[in-house]
């Protein structure tokens, strides 16, 4: 499978780690010293996951090779719908009015958007479809209790979006090489450590320390198994893009590793934990300075638990 294009949306309004001293009673330097996280990105009240789906198709056309009405599969990947009967990918089939497509939705937590990957390249296989496009984003602030101690400081808001095609489209497009992903809901704390409950309480994370040690021995793990695969060792590797859950889990995962922090790239530190989209929002929002060559390896871990990993090779 090829990535053709690209996009992304985020929102222009930050939100300051000062912003929840009032409200949860933590300081900007917890915060920061804990999660890395200083500013988070926040839709407008009147943005939603469809909106703003939409403005990342629209941020990717101009560099799509064909036509986006040969799109056969939309997939929209996310946990925090605006609709959950009409959904992102049915949205943009009507805005860009496109016929004899499959439209769909798929949530695993924060591993959405490498599940979605994995389904596309199954309907690829099976000939069922030839080009995708994937639709991953989440709203994080229409469901976050900022007085939650525990997790109310962590979200933010963004989109992005993946065209890829079963045939190569252009001479430079990077192929992804392998995508692996697992369902671990039988682990440990499991489907109770990280929780959205739109009418009780909202995204709460009441198992954070637990997140944290599967998501150091997942995430690594994901990788790890898919150089070994395809005959590539770490020093192969040119860039690490982990779920930007935790800085202190990028930490613990490069000491593990033992790669150097320049192989790490992130964009918590402005925009906060984006959800499902956040490894997919970093890879786009870096896809213009990779060269020929390049091995980049995208791996996550979701509540749920979910975990998955993917190669992608320039």
């Amino acid at each position: 499978m090829f990535i053709n294009a690209t996009g992304t949306y985020v929102p222009e309004e930050r939100v300051h780690n000062d912003h929840f001293l009032e409200l949860n009673g933590l300081t900007s330097e917890w915060i920061e010293q804990r999660t890395g996280i200083i500013t988070r990105s926040k839709a407008k009240p009147e943005e939603n996951i469809n909106t703003m789906g939409l403005k990342a198709i629209e941020n990717a056309l101009s560099k799509l090779p064909y036509d986006i009405k040969e799109v056969d599969l939309i997939i929209a990947a996310s946990y925090s719908p605006y609709d959950t009967v009409a959904t992102a990918a049915h949205v943009a089939q009507q805005v860009y009015d496109i016929s004899d497509t499959k439209a769909l939705y798929l949530s695993s937590a924060c591993s959405s958007f490498l599940n979605a990957l994995e389904v596309v390249e199954g309907y690829f296989q099976m000939g069922k479809a030839s080009k995708a496009l994937i639709i991953s984003a989440d709203k994080n602030s229409a469901y976050y209790n900022e007085t939650d101690p525990k997790s109310g400081h962590l979200w933010g808001d963004a989109a992005a979006a993946y065209f890829i095609s079963k045939e190569r489209m252009t001479e430079d497009e990077p192929e992804i090489i392998e995508i692996y992903t697992e369902g671990l809901g039988n682990l440990s704390k499991g489907p109770e450590a990280v929780q959205l409950r739109p009418r009780d309480g909202g995204i709460m994370m009441p198992e954070g320390k637990d997140v944290f040690i599967q998501a150091c021995t997942y995430m690594p793990k994901n990788v790890l198994r898919l150089l070994e695969n395809n005959g590539y060792t770490l020093d192969d590797l040119s860039y690490f893009i982990g779920h930007q859950a935790n800085m202190r889990i990028m930490a613990n995962i490069a000491k593990q590793l033992q790669l150097p922090e320049e192989k790490f790239l992130q964009n918590i530190v402005e925009l906060g934990n984006t959800g499902s989209v956040s490894s997919a929002l970093v890879y786009a929002q870096n896809d213009h300075t990779f060269k020929k060559g390049d091995l980049i390896g995208m791996t996550v871990f979701g509540g749920g638990y979910s975990a998955g990993a993917c190669l992608i090779k320039f």
